[in-house]
């Protein structure tokens, strides 16, 4: 069974590094924003073990005019535990949290090889496909919470 919970930001390096950003250093796998003033992380265990990471902090895209945004930021999972949809899982706890809080709008920039997975949680493309160096091609997806 997979438990659901809030963790610390340190707690979410080693699970970027490995899936996000293997070819960088782990200092390259910790965000200045994941300390900002409202930012929370997500993760989901299985038997114990930490196998899936997402992050939420209070970021404003330019595009999109709504006052009460959030951020979602490096949401990824341990490739043997995909199938337990712990990703879906995660998402949601931090969207139920964004809800009580009054959020009105979460967006994040997708990698566009995961673009129909983000489609598939309720987010919608927004704009054009940009290149994210050092990562690759990225769109921004967004979804209305409230």
């Amino acid at each position: 069974m997979l438990e659901v919970r809030t963790i610390d930001a340190e707690m979410t390096y080693d699970i970027r590094h490995k899936i996000l950003r293997p070819h960088q250093s782990l200092a390259d796998c910790k965000y200045d924003t994941d300390l900002y003033e409202g930012a929370f992380h997500v993760g989901g265990f299985y038997e114990g073990k930490l196998i899936s990471i997402v992050s939420f902090c209070i970021e404003n895209h330019p595009d999109f005019s709504l006052e009460k945004q959030y951020r979602l930021r490096a949401m990824a999972t341990l490739e043997d535990y995909r199938k337990l949809n712990a990703g879906r899982k995660i998402v949601a706890y931090g969207e139920e949290i964004l809800k009580e809080q009054g959020i009105q709008f979460l967006w994040c920039k997708g990698r566009t090889g995961v673009q129909e997975y983000y489609s598939k949680l309720g987010f919608k493309p927004h704009g054009e496909v940009f290149d994210y160096p050092p990562i690759g091609p990225h769109i921004i997806m967004y979804k209305k919470l409230i």
